[in-house]
């Protein structure tokens, strides 16, 4: 038997500007998505001490820890790499759920909660990349080819949502890390020569852009936030670190920056022929 396409339906007169603005978005998601996966990948071939508190979680010991984190991060870097050359809806579905996974281990091997909400781009962009390109929720849908979006500006709206309080949860996380006084965010700014008490001045004005973000997401604010998380993020590298922790935080500047192309919703245009059509089933051969 044939399953009907659920994307079918009323027909729905899209605009040449939004399909342009939809593609473009696309893009911005998809590669942002594959390179959170990637950077994050890059730490399990490299190795990191932070992450064994993470195994303990589960109950793995150190020793085996060692041995599974290369394991781990050719998965990711596998499934960041299937996402940016042939998209399909089972690795976004992986990265969403993954991605989740490993931002509440922080608060369940004793980390601030608040370290969950900063890796928002990390599980918000994925989800968003498979809402707008109208993944079907079925198995023919996982393994299918998404290599566009869906020329349906129903799904926009639902997109326009995840990219927002994505947006807005990352820089509340990040801001309250820093009303905290986080110390690694401590060290970060005190790079660039800037005193101990910037950081928990800066969390207060991340919780505000956020705030900001959350009231009017207009494209002017969402391209500064955008420039904030990779100028904010950069100081990894300035500090020393590994340019991975840049490219891993790729989702944190995917979500506002494919936010600002979108633009504000705006009501649909039914077509001349908006009633509902009729599906025709296509016999199995």
């Amino acid at each position: 038997m044939h399953t009907p396409d659920p994307t079918l339906g009323r027909a729905v007169l899209v605009a040449p500007s939004t399909i342009s603005r939809s593609h473009t978005a696309y893009s911005i998601l998809r590669v942002g998505a594959a390179l959170c996966f990637i950077g994050h990948g890059a730490f399990g071939f490299i190795t990191k001490a932070a992450w064994l508190k993470y195994f303990a979680v589960v109950g793995i010991s150190e020793a085996w820890a060692w041995r599974l984190m290369p394991l781990v991060g050719a998965v990711d870097v596998l499934v960041g790499m299937a996402v940016l050359f042939a998209p399909r809806g089972l690795p976004l579905l992986y990265m969403t759920v993954w991605a989740t996974w490993t931002a509440l281990l922080r608060p369940l091997s004793g980390e601030s909660i608040f370290e969950t909400l900063e890796r928002a781009g990390n599980y918000g962009v994925p989800l968003a990349l498979m809402i707008l390109t109208a993944m079907p929720r079925s198995w023919n849908g996982l393994v299918r080819l998404l290599d566009r979006p869906a020329h349906d500006e129903r799904v926009l709206p639902g997109v326009r949502q995840v990219l927002k309080w994505t947006t807005c949860v990352l820089l509340l996380g990040h801001g309250a890390l820093g009303v905290a006084s986080k110390p690694m965010l401590t060290a970060h700014y005190a790079a660039i020569g800037l005193p101990p008490d910037t950081t928990a001045w800066l969390g207060w004005f991340e919780i505000l852009l956020a705030i900001a973000v959350a009231v009017r997401p207009v494209a002017g604010l969402l391209l500064f936030t955008a420039a904030w998380k990779i100028a904010t993020e950069s100081l990894f590298v300035v500090e020393g670190a590994p340019i991975w922790e840049l490219v891993e935080r790729a989702g944190s500047y995917a979500a506002p920056l494919a936010l600002a192309v979108l633009g504000q919703a705006t009501a649909p245009q039914p077509s001349s022929t908006s009633q509902e059509r009729p599906y025709f089933p296509t016999p199995s051969r």
